[in-house]
């Protein structure tokens, strides 16, 4: 049996991050041999979401290269003038892309990219090789590959580098189905659904929930909608210059180096630059055809405040919800024809692709996986392969670990922990002086 071809850097996911690490790992200046592994047929980013007018959340100039090199011909700008957008987009005045301009961009930079990544391939295993004397410096990836039948192969990584992406996570004892969506499915599930929609409940109190309920107000002029939001209705996100400092570069030292009190003041004082949030943009757009729909009476549009789901149930093709009210202190139905839980999603959890390599990887007092500044495993000495991390790092790095904002520098700070090679072992947090990428 011949031997597995090894590379200096296997990834495991192809989504925004990843994408980001391979163009860095493409503009470093010494050589780097890398293949990332994606069990979708293409790159995907939340397609689900990308409804009609939605817009990022983050600066353009937030992309995949722009805080890690301002000239990189992968740039946001770089893809507007070559797809002779940018006229246009600067005649909007408008710092925010809209979601389909933004995964068109990873589209454009992909497919400058060249034959780095394989689709229909999933990675699910990775192990030491058997016989391995010292110290390991390179693990076995068992990739399975759609395209050959389900066939298993091997390949050897150095370095490699897990970016699975997020968990869409429903409320507890709800399992999705034709009739009960989460939102990250939710623009396939509606245009693939056959049955009339009559009623229509989303529960959620951020940016997708809120944005999911203004498509389908616009989308169903027929239809009520329920709007089941856990708060006294949607807050708006804080995105004014002092609260978006938790995501420049530097805070994530803040973070990292700081203490458990500081650490716990991040989330305390700043969830609600991101979390269970909505623009404030949304919120007048839905607040003015609440208004609108009051104006002309056609209670179309339900705000059902300070509850939640806590159940779900098929009854003669409809959905009967059981929804919580912390107003009332009890419990109600509610049927609908669909419901779509716009209830969040969980970290990445690297535990199950670890497999056998889980034992070397050492974890904090709390039982969470350590990792280092540089997004690398702490491991133990006889394992000198590195495993990287793209997410699953809040507990470490702090609010901005599973967003796109840190992109760029970060896809620069694992690079450049690749190429200093197998001396620069991780270690746990110990303040030291960063290295901040020009």
């Amino acid at each position: 049996m011949s031997e597995p071809k090894t590379y200096d850097v296997v990834g495991i996911g192809f989504g925004p991050a990843n994408l980001s690490l391979a163009i860095a790992l493409e503009e470093h200046p010494d050589p780097v041999s890398a293949v990332f592994f994606e069990r979708r047929e293409a790159l995907s980013w939340h397609p689900g979401m990308l409804v009609p007018s939605a817009k990022m959340q983050v600066s353009f100039l937030k992309d995949l290269v722009t805080f890690r090199n301002p000239v990189s011909p992968f740039s946001f700008v770089s893809y507007l003038h070559e797809s002779g957008r940018l006229a246009r987009f600067v005649n909007n005045q408008d710092f925010f892309p809209t979601r389909r301009e933004f995964h068109s961009y990873l589209e454009w930079a992909e497919s400058k990219l060249g034959p780095r990544v394989v689709y229909g391939s999933e990675v699910t295993a990775m192990r030491v090789p058997a016989g391995a004397r010292g110290p390991a410096d390179r693990v076995l990836v068992e990739v399975r590959d759609a395209g050959l039948g389900g066939a298993t192969r091997l390949v050897a990584a150095r370095n490699v580098v897990i970016s699975t992406g997020l968990v869409p996570r429903m409320p507890a004892g709800v399992e999705p189905d034709t009739t009960v969506w989460h939102s990250s499915e939710f623009l396939d599930r509606f245009r693939q659904h056959q049955r009339r929609i009559r009623r229509v409940a989303v529960a959620g109190g951020g940016q997708s929930a809120a944005e999911i309920v203004r498509f389908l107000y616009d989308n169903l002029p027929d239809a009520e909608i329920h709007a089941i939001v856990p708060a006294y209705g949607y807050s708006i996100a804080d995105n004014t210059p002092f609260a978006n400092q938790v995501f420049d570069p530097d805070a994530i030292d803040d973070y990292y180096y700081g203490s458990p009190r500081s650490r716990d003041a991040f989330w305390k004082y700043h969830a609600n630059t991101n979390y269970s949030v909505v623009d404030g943009e949304v919120l007048r757009d839905l607040y003015q055809r609440a208004s609108e729909d009051d104006l002309a009476g056609t209670n179309r549009l339900h705000f059902v405040n300070l509850t939640r789901v806590i159940g779900v149930k098929t009854v003669q093709n409809e959905v009967r919800i059981t929804m919580y009210s912390t107003a009332r202190e009890d419990s109600y139905d509610q049927d609908v024809d669909v419901l779509v839980c716009a209830t969040g999603y969980d970290p990445m959890d690297p535990a199950e692709l670890l497999g056998d390599i889980a034992p070397r990887c050492l974890h904090d007092a709390e039982g969470r996986i350590e990792v280092g500044r540089d997004f690398r495993l702490v491991t133990t000495p006889d394992l000198r392969c590195r495993i990287y991390l793209q997410g699953g790092t809040e507990h470490t790095h702090g609010l901005s670990s599973s967003l796109l904002s840190n992109l760029a520098t970060r896809s620069g700070e694992i690079t450049r922990s690749i190429a200093a090679g197998p001396a620069a072992m991780s270690a746990p947090r110990e303040k030291e002086e960063p290295a901040h990428e020009h």
